[in-house]
């Protein structure tokens, strides 16, 4: 391991922010609000689900006892709903527009796309 990895999770962190806004940006040209909120509502929920699920894993993996799983896949279960729940209230009450907040969903794959490039590049 070198020591660009151990800093692999907070550049992540980072791009994660940089390209929810140049994705925000990129829909402003649609001069639609419901665009715009759907990339931001959907960027913002990907990467609180990002954050939630790095912690849930540190805990898992620095715990000794075996409750430690149940609880893991406790937390799992309630992130999932809580996801789910926020989703299907961003589209049937927030108005947005669906295919910006899958956009902006996609926050996370374009960054562990882009992670992935740099280091084989």
């Amino acid at each position: 391991m070198n020591p660009q990895d151990d800093q692999l999770l907070a550049v992540m962190a980072r791009r994660n922010w940089m390209i929810l806004i140049l994705l925000v940006l990129g829909s402003l040209f649609w001069q639609s609000l419901a665009v715009t909120m759907g990339v931001l509502a959907g960027g913002v929920l990907v990467i609180i689900n990002y954050r939630w699920m790095g912690r849930s894993l540190l805990k898992v993996l620095g715990a000794q006892h075996a409750s430690a799983e149940k609880g893991f896949k406790r937390n799992y279960l309630f992130r999932l709903v809580f996801i789910a729940s926020s989703i299907y209230l961003l589209l049937v009450r927030g108005e947005v527009n669906p295919l910006a907040l899958v956009v902006g969903l996609s926050v996370v794959v374009i960054n562990l796309i882009v992670t992935t490039a740099k280091r084989l590049y």
